[in-house]
């Protein structure tokens, strides 16, 4: 009976165990243990950090350095707005007994003095800054300062001082203004590593806001490297603290109390914060306000291309195995790129054996040279990589002004070729430089590619085109090359693009 009941205890050991296993993802198979279930791999695990810090000991370091920075600007009394205004007894006909007391003093007879003078008047702006040398330079947007006459700096602690322009470039929304009074050391910052900041990552913004004087806020960095339209060196860090008017030029501040970015611009609605504002990085703002401080301007390298990304569809008729660079068309007027031999239609992959990813990546690269400095760049042209050695010139002497051509006035000649297979009405160019586009089937490829009518097609695959047997040609050369789509180079206006259309549909 005893000898039993250890039998039944062992089998039921044995048959908890294999219960237990089989909980466990594990089966016993002939005394063997095996692994029936699939092991998952463990789940994000993330310390918590304590949560007992605050914001006070960054807040009470930096704030000294913190600045409002009031702008005048005089208005001429003479404004087309002002005229607009003007009295209605200005029209009174010139024997009118009244006339007398409404005349410009100078005119009608009328003795100077007579009448007071108009006085300029004043428009005041403000905005936010922050201390960067003991000796009172500081850093705020281009856009605080403006057209200012005058510039006053209010202190944290209330003190105003007058401080003087030192530069502003345009291109970045940056300036700077100094402060000089020998017999003040003030409080500064310094720009911190923006490189080594993450998305998550605590910031304090501290400005200006409505005219408040000294604010701050808190939150954390959204997002990095956004491109909000405001020009080709776009590289935002966005932000969740609040900001709102009149803190632009304002610091954000990392929690060691460095700035990692000016704050500039806000999305917004309703105009006030909605928790989206971007700050331009340190790494862009120390390099600009140092040539600032050096030589009162920032000196930029200039290539002299039109640029624009390189899409799958581009890469494929192009035969690039990927989608990076940025594809090149040249402007009619000589640029160092012209001179140096690199063509529309190139893809410029790398600057000086550095890879470009994409075309807002290029402009920052060439911008980072100065002008007169001798670059390799290496173009994709033909199914081949090729280096061009190219001098940069100086963008300032760029004349930015530019009058786009109004390509719907344009004369079409008779006789339009069809190329149907893309959906395209074509008639030979007036110039003889191209085929102009006067129809577009909405339902074809073209159409889906954003092809218009008045847009001309300058180049197919880089070849140029007079007629349809050029198009066709250039689209059977490119098939015969295993190509899946044809690049069109089309230019409306001043404007070129590239498209890329598929080869089995042509």
């Amino acid at each position: 009976m005893r000898n039993e009941t250890k039998s039944k205890t062992k089998r039921g050991g044995l048959i908890a165990g294999a219960l237990a296993a089989g909980v466990a993802g594990l089966a016993f198979s002939g005394g063997v243990v095996t692994n029936t279930v699939p092991v998952f791999a463990q789940p994000v695990q993330v310390e918590a950090p304590a949560q007992n810090f605050g914001f006070a000991d960054v807040v009470e370091k930096v704030s000294p350095a913190v600045v409002s920075v009031r702008v005048t600007q005089d208005i001429s009394p003479t404004t087309s707005s002002e005229q607009d205004m003007a009295s209605p007894f200005d029209n009174l006909p010139e024997d009118h007994p009244l006339r007398r007391f409404f005349d410009i003093p100078g005119q009608n007879g009328m003795p100077e003095g007579m009448r007071p003078r108009r006085q300029p008047r004043q428009a005041m702006g403000q905005g936010s800054g922050f201390f960067i040398s003991d000796d009172g330079y500081l850093v705020t947007n281009n856009h605080v300062v403006g057209d200012g006459s005058k510039y006053t700096v209010v202190m944290d602690d209330g003190t105003e001082y007058d401080a003087r322009l030192i530069g502003t470039d345009k291109r970045t929304d940056l300036a700077l203004l100094k402060v000089d009074r020998k017999d003040k050391t003030f409080t500064y910052v310094e720009f911190g590593d923006d490189d080594a900041v993450r998305i998550g990552d605590w910031v304090v913004a501290v400005g200006n806001p409505f005219g408040l004087g000294g604010s701050v806020t808190a939150g954390i960095v959204s997002a990095r490297g956004r491109d909000i339209g405001a020009g080709p060196y776009d590289d935002f860090l966005q932000i969740d603290a609040a900001v709102n008017r009149g803190n632009s030029g304002g610091p954000a501040f990392g929690l060691d109390g460095k700035v990692i970015g000016v704050n500039t611009a806000i999305f917004s609605p309703s105009g006030g914060n909605v928790g989206i504002a971007f700050a331009i990085p340190a790494s862009v703002a120390k390099s600009v306000i140092q040539s600032l401080r050096d030589d009162g301007n920032v000196e930029r390298g200039w290539l002299g291309v039109q640029i624009a990304s390189v899409t799958n569809d581009i890469a494929e008729a192009v035969g690039l195995a990927g989608d990076k660079g940025a594809i090149v068309t040249l402007p009619d007027n000589e640029t160092p790129a012209s001179k140096a031999g690199i063509e529309t239609g190139d893809v410029i992959t790398a600057v000086d054996g550095q890879t470009v990813d994409s075309p807002r990546e290029l402009a920052r690269k060439i911008g980072n040279y100065k002008p007169g400095s001798d670059v390799d760049i290496t173009v994709w042209r033909d199914g081949k990589s090729q280096d061009i050695s190219v001098k940069l010139g100086d963008l300032a002497s760029l004349d930015e002004a530019s009058s786009i051509e109004n390509s719907s006035n344009r004369q079409m000649p008779a006789d339009p070729s069809s190329l149907s297979g893309y959906g395209l009405t074509l008639v030979p160019s007036e110039d003889g430089k191209g085929l102009v586009v006067t129809d577009v089937d909405p339902d074809s490829s073209a159409a889906d590619k954003g092809v218009e009518a008045g847009d001309v097609i300058v180049t197919v695959n880089g070849k140029p085109v007079l007629n349809q047997k050029d198009v066709q040609a250039a689209i059977e050369d490119a098939s015969k090359n295993g190509r899946k789509a044809a690049l069109f180079q089309l230019k409306n206006g001043d404007q070129n693009r590239f498209v890329a259309l598929p080869i089995d549909k042509g």
